[in-house]
């Protein structure tokens, strides 16, 4: 045992050898701590919830429409995977978002019920009216008007005289959505047929008075409806410009309407009348 410890010592005593154990052990642990790093990456992780089938936007994701698969973590490391199946069972697909079959889930695409936003509200420029638009599959052309189409309003109407007439209202009106009779968007499903029910546009608050007021006038047989050029205008300098068109029908539908500005003087007027009784009566009391 003795004679063990003492070649030991002499070994150490010699650098070439302490050189030589020293490489070893140094790439011993450059071997192993690789290899485990390697496999930290490599080595499947269980239980990662992917979609089964695809699943549309604003769609409720249940238990039977998630399955599982080994995920290496080197896909993981961005950290937006969600990892946890449970996290996305009761969940809704983004309003934006398709999943496809097979896909993880992330936390950008799935979303809680209340979190769901109507992407159309926030499309409305500043200053601008939201403005929903009836229609039906004939008057969009068998659901041909999409998104960010410019269209054309045009109005049919029965003068005093029993005659017609027929013109563009306003013109370069840009869609934001299209909407069936429950609020669904109708193109955002491409496994669901949906029937149009509404076209979606932010207006000036002239056009939408204007709008408003001819829909009501059923007692001169008034009809609106949409006519599309395209998806985009003839120019750059276009856009944004959406414009009454025709003074003939705008003037005949304020002529057969109570301006605003008369509904505010008439109730400004009965307001002052009704603070003027009420003052006379306590005066006489």
């Amino acid at each position: 045992m003795n004679n063990l410890i003492m070649t030991i010592k002499k070994l150490l005593q010699n650098k070439n050898i302490v050189t030589v154990l020293g490489v070893i052990i140094i790439m011993v642990i450059l071997y192993f701590g690789y290899s485990y790093q390697i496999k930290k990456q490599v080595n499947p992780i269980p239980g990662i919830p992917v979609a089964k089938s695809t699943i549309q936007p604003r769609t409720k994701i249940t238990e039977d429409m998630i399955d599982t698969i080994s995920v290496a973590p080197i896909v993981l490391n961005k950290g937006d995977v969600i990892t946890n199946r449970q996290a996305v069972i009761g969940k809704y697909s983004n309003y934006n978002t398709m999943i496809p079959e097979g896909s993880m889930f992330y936390k950008d695409t799935v979303v809680d019920e209340e979190d769901l936003p109507d992407a159309v509200l926030t499309k409305v420029e500043k200053g601008q009216i939201l403005y929903s638009f009836p229609v039906d599959m004939e008057s969009t052309y068998g659901n041909s008007i999409y998104p960010d189409n410019y269209i054309d309003i045009y109005m049919k109407a029965n003068r005093n005289d029993n005659k017609i007439m027929v013109g563009k209202l306003v013109e370069n009106i840009k869609v934001l959505a299209v909407k069936d009779s429950s609020g669904r968007n109708v193109f955002e499903n491409t496994t669901e047929s949906r029937t149009p029910a509404y076209l979606m546009f932010g207006v000036s608050s002239e056009v939408y008075y204007l709008l408003r007021k001819a829909s009501y006038m059923s007692g001169y047989s008034v009809e609106l409806f949409p006519v599309p050029h395209g998806s985009s205008l003839e120019s750059e300098d276009q856009e944004g410009t959406t414009s009454v068109t025709s003074t003939t029908l705008k003037n005949f539908i304020n002529a057969n309407s109570v301006a605003n500005d008369d509904i505010e003087d008439k109730k400004t007027t009965t307001d002052t009348t009704s603070s003027t009784t009420t003052n006379s009566t306590t005066t006489e009391g």
